[in-house]
């Protein structure tokens, strides 16, 4: 045993320096100094309202979530790279409701700005709305749209919301504190406990690190290389370009037909519009984004396509008869479970009854005879 263990040191000394490389640390010019990170001598205030740093516990809990943000990495390097692609929009719609600039960290902090993030508490979206709040500002929410997950939407659903929180609250700190717990318990809190200073509510401990939280993200955001994020121009995510078009959908129109009249594919029609959440579209009237440049025509194209659609769904409908299954039906016509149940917008615990007519879409090899007009 000692024979084997000699061997493998001798052969890690004799390690050629691509294997040794990986074996050590980072160079320290590649890690922040965290601790002259936490240094923090200058004024800091949020949204123009001072913070008390000369108190020690607001300096202990401002510098907590300085470097819980900073020991992760790789979250705040795409902080940096997406801010070009989001924080640009959002500072202007705050400039037009003449709101502080600081209220976008409020996104970033809430979801690292994915229009798909979720919360065990049912938030959902950049800025976080439950379906109440969400619904209340302003945000289609059902079963095949959440304009929760629309950033243009949602934007100005949370930028309503603040704006009402600052009116009631009186401060930005407090309507950033809302926000996080909802109005009413932090009503009721400041009742409770006679005061109105942020800093000196004992609140849930996610609130009362909520402020904090913001900080740290303006600290890094407004100055990287301070931090350590050396970013080049090119290393920016660049903003997304689109066109914007009017849809009317006459009844359920599949997403596929959008995306060949906007010539792309089905997942960039989903990706540029999130808060589609199925294959279809309702009978009613859309904004929806398509590739920049597919606009031209557009409407040409996708009217010719629905109207192809139509006709061939009428050729393609089929009449549940006695004993039938969706599995059943799918074996028979040799078409896959799920895509049965996507085009005739069903959850496969769907149960289906005889006379009930289904547009099937079938392979060369399905049996022709039932298909019923």
């Amino acid at each position: 045993m000692l024979k084997t263990e000699l061997l493998f040191c001798m052969l890690l000394l004799m390690a050629p320096p691509a294997f040794g490389k990986q074996l050590n640390s980072p160079e320290p010019s590649q890690i922040p100094d965290l601790v002259s990170s936490l240094r923090i001598n200058a004024p800091l205030n949020f949204c123009g309202e001072p913070l008390p740093l000369e108190q020690q516990e607001i300096r202990e809990r401002l510098e907590n979530e300085l470097l819980l943000t900073l020991g992760n990495l790789p979250k705040v390097i795409l902080w940096i790279k997406q801010s070009g692609r989001y924080l640009p929009y959002i500072e202007k719609m705050l400039e037009q409701h003449q709101m502080p600039a600081d209220l976008k960290y409020i996104a970033i902090i809430e979801s690292d700005l994915k229009s798909h993030a979720g919360s065990p508490k049912g938030a959902v979206g950049v800025w976080q709305f439950i379906k109440p709040t969400g619904e209340k500002y302003g945000l289609k929410i059902d079963p095949e749209l959440d304009q929760r997950r629309n950033f243009f939407a949602s934007t100005q659903a949370a930028i309503l919301y603040l704006k009402e929180l600052y009116v009631l609250f009186g401060s930005w700190t407090l309507a950033a504190a809302a926000y996080n717990m909802g109005e009413d318990g932090l009503q009721a809190q400041i009742l409770t406990q006679k005061n109105t200073n942020y800093y000196e509510l004992y609140l849930p401990l996610e609130t009362q690190r909520y402020v904090f939280r913001i900080l740290a993200a303006k600290l890094v955001m407004s100055d990287p290389e301070r931090y350590g994020f050396r970013l080049k121009k090119e290393d920016f995510y660049p903003p997304i370009n689109f066109d914007r078009i009017k849809l009317e959908s006459c009844c359920k129109i599949p997403i596929q037909i959008i995306a060949e009249a906007a010539n792309t594919s089905f997942k960039v029609i989903r990706d540029l519009n999130p808060e589609i959440r199925g294959h279809t579209l309702s009978r009613g009237n859309y904004d929806i984004l398509i590739p920049q440049g597919a606009a031209r025509d557009f409407q040409t194209r996708y009217q010719k396509l629905v109207d192809q659609w139509l006709a061939k769904s009428q050729e393609s409908t089929y009449v549940v008869q006695k004993g039938d299954t969706l599995s059943s039906i799918a074996g028979r016509f040799n078409v896959p479970l799920q895509a049965l149940a996507i085009w005739n917008h069903l959850s496969l615990s769907n149960s289906i009854h005889p006379g009930q007519r289904l547009i099937i879409y079938p392979q060369n090899t399905a049996p022709a005879e039932k298909i019923q007009k």
